[in-house]
């Protein structure tokens, strides 16, 4: 079918009787209907029971024989699990749909949510990375999800391995989003099962996707759009120079989103993509204070000011600095070890250790591996 590049400008009336969700679910779940041909056919015919009359000429106009809608059974059968689910639909012409998708050309004509429905009201701020995070990008995950969450804002994110996972931890009591690849009754990755229930007692959980759908790697492209659509704001905290964070980054400002990134180090290559988006003009992040300053007055709540972090500790001794360069050093062999592994080993508290790991890296005495591991160097 035609490719189109905007949704209809007049809006839908919301659908109110189990017919009409059925009629919304059958349109959009028919083969070769996405969202903007959904809403180029929905502004074309005037309402949904008309578009989807209309379906099959359609595509035998568009040369497609044999064509037949989505069956009434299908969507049938998705309303009944949304049910026991107890997910609630929300098309574009919900007064409760997110205002901040409607901007977009592919606007999801349904979304599925569970969980708190006000959290859509409230300012948003996606935060992204790596699957395969080290130690410091999580902390730093961590804490920006927390000192958002304190000054107003949802943290928005995927619910995947790593830097999502942390962003979701730290704002769990203030309420977060999940965005969910597939359905939104599908947990996944399964180690995150209790994490997404959480997500329901004060957040949302929140898919475009057929419930039950188990998600597939196309659709993760698709799901990083609404992360930054919801969002006034992209953190990208950790991310490779090839990576799907990227992907949500150039959505982002396809979107006209804040991009932001944490720096990293250059020899890591978890950092690569972020350094590349601050070269390119990305706002460069070191607290939740960078964030809030990068946005529009008018775009941050109206909350207390950021508290001035604690003073840093005074710097050690030099002599205890060699003894646990050294004590460090013979505990590392050429087989990589996990950071935290080590830190346990060695009984000295992690804001000492980490700033001896990275001298003894910009030494070149020690190296980093993906996932958080290191070694003696070669």
């Amino acid at each position: 079918m035609p490719k189109v590049t905007h949704p209809s400008t007049h809006p839908p009336l919301p659908p109110t009787t189990e017919d009409e969700r059925v009629s919304w679910l059958r349109l959009l779940r028919s083969r070769r209907v996405g969202p903007a041909t959904f809403h180029r056919l929905l502004s074309e015919h005037g309402s949904v029971a008309a578009a989807l009359d209309a379906l099959p000429e359609v595509a035998r106009a568009a040369g497609v024989t044999d064509y037949a809608p989505c069956p009434e059974g299908v969507a049938i059968a998705e309303l009944r699990a949304a049910q026991k689910a107890g997910a609630r639909l929300l098309t574009c012409a919900d007064p409760a749909y997110p205002a901040a998708l409607l901007d977009m050309p592919d606007a999801p004509p349904v979304l599925w949510v569970m969980g708190d429905i006000a959290t859509l009201t409230r300012p948003m701020i996606a935060l992204v990375g790596a699957r395969n995070a080290s130690s410091l990008g999580l902390r730093m995950a961590k804490s920006l999800a927390a000192e958002l969450s304190e000054q107003g804002f949802v943290v928005v994110s995927g619910l995947a391995r790593g830097i999502d996972t942390a962003a979701h931890l730290a704002s769990l009591e203030a309420g977060t989003l999940a965005v969910m690849a597939g359905g939104v009754d599908v947990i996944y990755p399964a180690e995150n099962t209790q994490l997404s229930r959480d997500i329901l007692r004060s957040g949302l959980r929140l898919s475009e996707q057929p419930m039950g759908l188990v998600p597939q790697a196309r659709h993760f492209p698709t799901r990083n759009r609404l992360i930054s659509g919801l969002a006034r704001a992209v953190i990208v905290v950790e991310a490779a120079a090839k990576s799907g964070s990227l992907i949500t980054a150039r959505t982002a400002l396809d979107q006209g989103r804040e991009v932001m990134a944490v720096p990293g180090h250059p020899f890591d290559a978890r950092a690569g993509g972020c350094n590349m988006l601050i070269r390119d003009g990305a706002i460069l992040v070191r607290s939740a204070a960078d964030v809030i300053e990068a946005l529009p007055r008018d775009e941050a709540p109206v909350q207390a000011e950021i508290p001035l972090p604690a003073p840093a500790p005074p710097p050690r001794p030099l002599r205890e600095t060699a003894a646990l360069h050294t004590e460090i050093l013979s505990r590392l062999g050429p087989s990589p070890l996990a950071e935290d592994q080590l830190i346990r080993d060695l009984a000295s508290p992690a804001q000492a250790v980490a700033p001896a790991l990275v001298a003894l890296e910009l030494d070149g005495r020690i190296t980093r591996h993906p996932g958080g591991l290191v070694s003696l160097s070669a």
